[in-house]
């Protein structure tokens, strides 16, 4: 992996909770070497009666196919979280390996929050690569460890080679609202809990000088934003 460098990021609108204005979401990143990284899948293709705020839409598989893509081309599945709206398409990708934090996985086990989904997220042990706090995955893709909304959640920072760096802050900071050092009352749903992963964020963009953040469920950010077929590199 050491020659391969991130070279392109697609954004995917998936789905959506219409009563709340929000977009489901999830990426691709594409390398120098031919990669094909996922990051999140969406919603499930059957949602359950206690899902009932969400809409499917165009689903990732949908998406992939218009840039030529299928499910077996993806080489790399990155879970920020196992929750309905991030991990629901998980087990369409046959050839893909798993990245998660360790203790979001281990979490997951015994957590009923999670236990629906679990015919998605509860991949072979071969295929999994659990990481441990921040980890650089490959030259230019690094994994950020951002507790609070769950544990063991990640967002992910890309250095592109045109738009320089991006970082998806995933359900960290779901709205722009909320990325401020104070930020105002109910612009972090998660509350203090998301602090720590909100602070972390921020000294990060300033450090790596982040171009764009792409916040996990803005959809006013959303709307302005390239999606595919259209792209970042």
């Amino acid at each position: 992996m050491n020659d391969t460098t991130v070279q392109r990021l697609y954004l995917m609108q998936v789905g959506s909770m219409p009563d709340y204005d929000i977009p489901i979401v999830c990426y691709l990143v594409q390398t120098t070497d031919g990669r094909n990284i996922l990051i999140d899948t969406g919603l499930p293709e059957h949602l359950p009666e206690d899902a009932a705020d969400f809409r499917n839409g165009q689903d990732v598989v949908q998406q992939l196919a218009r840039i030529g893509l299928t499910p077996p081309d993806i080489d790399t599945v990155i879970s920020t979280h196992y929750d309905i709206d991030h991990a629901g398409r998980h087990a369409a990708f046959p050839n893909a390996r798993y990245v998660v934090q360790r203790a979001h996985h281990e979490d997951a086990a015994t957590n009923p929050r999670f236990a629906p989904l679990r015919d998605q997220w509860d991949q072979p042990t071969g295929r999994l690569d659990l990481v441990d706090g921040d980890t650089t995955l490959l030259p230019g893709l690094d994994l950020i460890e951002t507790s609070g909304h769950v544990t063991g959640h990640q967002s992910v920072l890309l250095h592109l080679p045109q738009t320089g760096p991006v970082l998806l802050t995933v359900d960290a900071v779901p709205f722009a609202a909320g990325f401020t050092p104070d930020p105002p009352q109910g612009s972090l749903p998660d509350g203090d809990r998301a602090l720590p992963g909100l602070h972390k964020l921020l000294a990060i963009t300033g450090r790596e000088q982040v171009q764009l953040v792409i916040f996990g469920h803005d959809q006013a950010q959303w709307a302005t934003l390239k999606q595919l077929p259209g792209h970042y590199s």
